[in-house]
């Protein structure tokens, strides 16, 4: 069905449209030669062969990688100091041999990292109390870490009423698993077609299957290459970073962990793949508008603490707004110039976060005149709570009673097979030992060879 937008107020201002700054973006502090032949981040003790060339590929940028075998994941200091410098592995400089040869008789695996969520509304408070007993969700100062789950215990009983009527409203449970092991299906379906055999776990931070679920599988089934992918295309201290620093602490008290090589992709928001997927998905749901030019594109993103960003050097705001910028200018190559802007939803508790907030940016739009509105969660790659009730009802609801006339939602990403293809790429390109031969191919398949 074609929504009929209307006209526009033509004295809709320009702060409508957002642009990012790439002056905004903080610079990448892990010091690193980049190996052209590869597109990996080799740090210190790098196989002086691996680096052909010290010339910045195109792609180079497209995924931050870290490498190591015991490395120091996460640090609640600042982000400079989270960034430390880490032993890189090894890497195969052959280019005449076929992917799999160089693999040998290694046992690949890939573990995507993951929120979790609730599968039934009996599952709601006790998931809800793992959330808050992260302390990069709730930031107790030192002396009152001791209460962080007492804490934990009465925001999650307080809470655990209003957040099962949300679950109840869109089926009784969240998605986000279902969605996640589809997703881990089609990434391994896809490695397997690029000569790349792999498995493919999935671990999520505060329900089943727990990432310590997932490492207990990856030690029984032998892997002895790994390489850690956060579904989070922007890197945050609460998000990829919970996650990493979890991990951190399971390796070190390993010793079948801690010797087992392993690349960590701690975010991937630059990937060619992934911002042409964001652009196909965008440039589908506007075509669903009788006048698409008229369209202001929504990107609504879950926000952080402001804290986070100002104290504690979170790149997550910056990574966030290079992100649109660079789907921006993907959708201007496709002759689709609209307005567009960006806020931060799901804020809770009464600290300060990232502003502006979705809420409160949709009432202004609507008193601006704006009469069009798609809406894009930027933040997520899989449907769950916070799309399908807070944007599908809660804003959706907002934005009509504010004057908006025409909603549209652009889906989570999914299963979507640019988006999938792509996170193979990523995977081979940072792979121990296979970065050379893996980027070869990939470069000969976008070139027609």
């Amino acid at each position: 069905m074609m929504m009929n937008c209307g006209a526009m107020n033509a004295t809709t201002p320009s702060s409508t449209s957002w642009s990012a700054s790439h002056s905004s973006k903080i610079p990448m502090l892990l010091p690193r030669a980049i190996c052209s032949t590869q597109r990996m981040c080799c740090g210190s003790g790098v196989h002086v062969d691996a680096c052909v060339s010290t010339n910045v590929s195109r792609n180079a940028k497209d995924s931050m990688v870290w490498s190591g075998t015991s490395p120091s994941l996460y640090s609640k200091q600042p982000i400079n100091k989270f960034l430390l410098p880490l032993r890189a592995l090894v890497t195969s400089t052959s280019q005449d041999v076929p992917i799999a040869s160089l693999i040998g008789r290694e046992k690949v695996g890939v573990l995507l990292l993951n929120l979790g969520g609730p599968e039934t509304l009996e599952d709601v408070q006790p998931f809800l109390f793992n959330l808050f007993a992260d302390p990069d969700i709730i930031r107790l100062p030192r002396l009152f870490r001791f209460l962080q789950k007492p804490l934990a215990q009465f925001i999650s009983v307080a809470r655990a009423p209003k957040s099962k009527e949300g679950y109840a409203s869109i089926g009784g449970g969240s998605p986000l698993r279902h969605i996640t092991d589809a997703q881990a299906e089609e990434l391994r379906k896809s490695l397997w077609e690029k000569q790349v055999p792999a498995k493919v776990y999935v671990g999520m931070r505060y329900w089943h299957p727990f990432t310590e679920e997932a490492i207990e599988q990856i030690k029984r089934d032998g892997i002895t290459k790994l390489v850690v992918l956060p579904l989070y295309p922007q890197f945050s201290i609460s998000t990829s970073g919970s996650s990493l620093r979890l991990l951190e602490s399971i390796f070190r008290e390993d010793e079948y962990l801690v010797s087992m090589q392993h690349t960590v992709i701690p975010s991937w928001y630059q990937r060619e793949g992934y911002i042409k997927a964001m652009a196909n998905l965008i440039g589908k749901e506007l075509e669903t508008f009788d006048h698409p030019e008229q369209v202001l594109i929504f990107f609504s993103a879950h926000g952080v603490p402001l804290a986070y960003v100002e104290e504690a050097g979170d790149p997550y705001k910056a990574e966030m707004e290079e992100c649109i910028d660079l789907i921006m200018e993907e959708l201007e190559k496709r002759k689709i110039m609209n307005a567009y802007t960006l806020a931060y939803q799901s804020r809770v508790g009464p600290v300060e976060w990232l502003k502006p907030y979705t809420d409160e940016t949709i009432v202004e739009l609507g008193k601006r005149g704006v009469k069009c509105l798609l809406a894009v969660p930027i933040s997520f790659v899989s449907e769950h709570i916070e799309t399908l009730e807070e944007i599908d009802v809660e804003y959706k609801e907002l934005a009509l009673k504010s004057g908006i006339e025409k909603w549209g939602r652009v889906p989570a990403l999914g299963c979507e097979p640019t988006f999938i293809s792509d996170l193979a790429d990523a995977v081979i390109e940072s792979l121990p030992y296979v970065g050379a031969m893996a980027v070869s191919n990939i470069e000969a398949r976008q070139n027609g060879i």
